[in-house]
């Protein structure tokens, strides 16, 4: 359906734009991204490396494939899935407006932040969204109500079968 594919490729471009930017301003967004970063390497036991300009540039990779991806339709759903952290990532590091001071950089940075909270809900969207095709969970509950379904017909058909053989082997016999 074309407006599906007008949809991701336009939510595709917030992804795209923040991972050429993600390597265009390594340290500058690396300094920024630092206290988070080591808040998470602590929080994760050191199994998150606290090297801020690494996180960024793996971040930035992650956006340009995921969000390429996304944009030609391949694996739409899982690319999507695999965003959405890194939007909440985003928001957090960049948008922080609640430690901000300075009132008219906390209006930008709260701006910014509820436009990034809704770039998070196109994504969860886009995650969900089945292309009006049933969702794999759907399918297979459903397929195995099928399969019982048929294995109680056949059940019933053998039955029925079995007592016709039975009785046309009884008039078969000699008396």
């Amino acid at each position: 359906m074309p407006i599906r594919r007008i949809a991701r490729a336009a939510l595709a471009s917030y992804f795209l734009n923040e991972a050429a930017k993600a390597f265009k301003n390594t340290q500058s967004q690396a300094e920024e991204a630092a206290p988070f970063v080591e808040f998470v390497s602590r929080e994760s036991g050191k199994k998150v490396p606290n090297d801020p300009e690494l996180v960024v540039k793996a971040q930035g990779a992650l956006m340009g494939g995921a969000g390429a991806a996304l944009a030609l339709g391949k694996f739409p759903r899982l690319s999507a899935a695999l965003l959405t952290p890194t939007v909440g990532a985003n928001a957090y590091m960049h948008d922080a407006f609640w430690a901000e001071k300075d009132p008219a950089a906390r209006a930008r940075k709260q701006s910014n932040f509820f436009r990034t909270v809704a770039i998070v809900g196109g994504v969860l969207l886009a995650a969900a969204d089945t292309a009006g095709k049933p969702g794999l969970a759907w399918r297979a509950s459903h397929g195995v109500k099928t399969s019982r379904r048929e294995a109680a017909r056949a059940a019933k058909t053998a039955r029925r079968e079995a007592k016709l053989l039975a009785a046309h082997a009884g008039n078969a016999l000699p008396s």
